[in-house]
């Protein structure tokens, strides 16, 4: 029993030692809060993405995914009808990318258009792979053409920049393929 409070003892002697040291705080003291880090005065302000210096970069994102698109549609236009359905989905992903692209107010037409352009072309590219003989897919790559010749004005004016027309030719390439076309 002697060595029990013996150890009790020390424990307690310890525990008051260990302490002894440390300042407790009273129910009244105030309690130190964080200060907010203020703002680093000699930072540089973010550039406006619609200022005449930053519109080209910007421009080029959304640029970026209309050229994979065209490329993946010059595909489709020399793909078999019956392996579109190969070609389609790629199409659909960077469809997908675009839409959900953030772009800055000033760049809104410009993605308008783009996605426009982009669904139409999803659009008759399914109904040509339904039936090739649809009245409606000479209409739908009209609008196809025009809504990609509209993106490219658009581009022009947001640059400053004025669009010569190509010369007039026969010989357009397709948006769809024909029902022939070798891979």
């Amino acid at each position: 029993m002697k060595n029990k409070t013996l150890i009790l003892a020390l424990l307690f002697v310890f525990l008051f030692t260990a302490c002894a040291g440390e300042e407790t705080p009273t129910a009244l003291a105030p309690v130190a809060t964080a200060e907010p880090i203020a703002a680093n005065p000699s930072a540089t302000p973010t550039l406006d993405p619609c200022s005449e210096a930053a519109l080209p970069g910007e421009i080029e994102k959304v640029n970026d995914l209309m050229r994979e698109f065209d490329d993946y549609s010059r595909l489709a236009s020399s793909t078999p009808q019956e392996q579109l359905v190969q070609v389609i989905p790629s199409l659909q992903e960077v469809r997908r990318r675009a839409e959900s692209q953030e772009v800055p107010v000033c760049l809104q037409e410009l993605k308008n258009l783009q996605i426009s352009h982009m669904n139409t072309v999803i659009e008759i590219l399914m109904v040509f792979m339904g039936n090739p003989q649809a009245e409606n897919v000479n209409q739908g790559i009209a609008q196809a053409r025009d809504l990609h010749m509209k993106y490219d004005v658009e581009i022009a004016r947001l640059l400053g920049l004025t669009m010569v027309a190509p010369p007039t030719s026969e010989a357009v390439v397709p948006i769809v393929p024909s029902a022939t076309a070798v891979p």
